[in-house]
């Protein structure tokens, strides 16, 4: 019997490649390298596929949107390059020039518990990877950052955007920051931003280390100056090295489950938050006449942080602070709360044998 050979060796970034008598295999590199959640665009718990437009909402979990002016729809797209199922898309409705203190972006803040092993922030700081798939109808060179917590430190980023409509595959090298604060705790690590158009104030010089608040670079391509201009974006990954690997593809279960330390809720997927309906809806019986009941709501995942809790009753005309029991809608308030869960009572609630409390509910401890 011949013998076979094995070894294990570190490839250029870091992950381990296999080869057996001479040959080595195409492998993908090890689980959990990259930072960024939802880069495949596939989770929105919020909005069912709806598109929103106000600054500061989440057009698809983990993604905020960040805008100072024009109208632009930020919503979960079914157009996408190969080896995709979504996207992220953005149109503009009116188009506007940002003032020199104005901003428009989409970013993720990355927890740093996530990211420590960076070492930004002193000698020795990793070099780190940025890569993403991007469509546009606009072509040129657009522009990006990474931002510290604190917006002191920033890195701007440059790609090329070489024909409209098209799927272009782009990566960014970023020296790991030897300087500034960056935090490895349950709060921001760092901040990964696509700019959309900010005006002078945030310009920086392309491809290196900042301090301040930094968004693009003067003469970047800016989509919100352009009605009718879209901008998609997808497989964004964040990673330790100089060579970009194959984008991680986790299993569905396992992106839901990251998200939800950042929100949840017990919608159905695909019933938009706010929805008043029955389905899925959470509550608990109440075995014997009485004025007061309280629902024990037991989260999928521990929650980064103790998160702020709104909730609906089920029945029609339900608004948020209610839950449903006698067949009426009652205020409710929430007490007890804690990364695992919380509790949701309402008193004057005179059921009697057999009836229940019931509602919806959104837990949110985003960063």
């Amino acid at each position: 019997m011949s013998e076979i050979s094995v070894n294990s060796i570190l490839d250029a970034s870091g992950g381990a490649t296999t080869t057996i008598n001479g040959f080595t295999p195409t492998v993908s590199n090890m689980a959990g390298r990259n930072k960024i959640i939802n880069g495949g665009m596939g989770i929105d718990q919020r909005n069912a596929g709806a598109a929103v437009s106000t600054n500061g909402a989440f057009p698809l979990d983990r993604w905020t949107l960040s805008k100072d002016g024009g109208t632009i729809a930020a919503s979960r797209s079914t157009v996408f390059p190969a080896g995709f199922t979504n996207s992220l898309l953005f149109s503009v409705t009116t188009g506007y020039t940002p003032t020199a203190a104005q901003q428009n972006n989409v970013r993720q803040n990355t927890e740093g518990f996530n990211v420590s092993d960076f070492g930004w922030g002193a000698a020795g700081a990793q070099s780190v990877v940025l890569s993403f798939w991007v469509r546009s109808s606009l072509t040129g060179t657009f522009a990006g950052s990474v931002n510290n917590s604190a917006y002191n430190r920033s890195y701007v980023y440059t790609y090329s955007v070489s024909a409209a409509n098209i799927w272009e595959y782009k990566t960014v090298i970023i020296a790991g920051d030897t300087s500034g604060t960056w935090l490895t705790d349950n709060s921001v690590g760092l901040r990964v931003i696509f700019d959309l158009g900010s005006g002078s104030d945030y310009n920086a010089t392309a491809g290196v280390w900042s301090a301040g608040e930094k968004r693009n670079t003067a003469g970047a391509v800016q989509p919100i100056t352009t009605s009718g201009a879209t901008f998609y974006i997808t497989g964004v990954q964040l990673e330790e090295g100089s060579v970009a690997t194959p984008f991680e593809h986790r299993q569905y279960g396992q992106e839901l489950a990251l998200c939800q330390r950042y929100f949840q809720t017990n919608y159905t997927d695909g019933v938009a938050i706010g929805t008043i309906t029955q389905t899925n809806a959470i509550g608990r019986w109440i075995d014997a006449a009485g004025n007061y009941a309280g629902i024990l709501v037991n989260f999928a995942v521990r929650m980064r942080a103790v998160p702020s809790v709104v909730h609906w009753g089920v029945l029609a005309g339900a608004t948020t602070g209610q839950v449903s029991g006698d067949g009426t809608n009652k205020a409710a308030l929430v007490s007890h709360s804690g990364q695992w869960g919380v509790t949701i009572s309402t008193n004057n609630v005179a059921s009697g044998s057999g009836e229940s409390v019931r509602c919806n509910y959104t837990a949110s401890s985003e960063l």
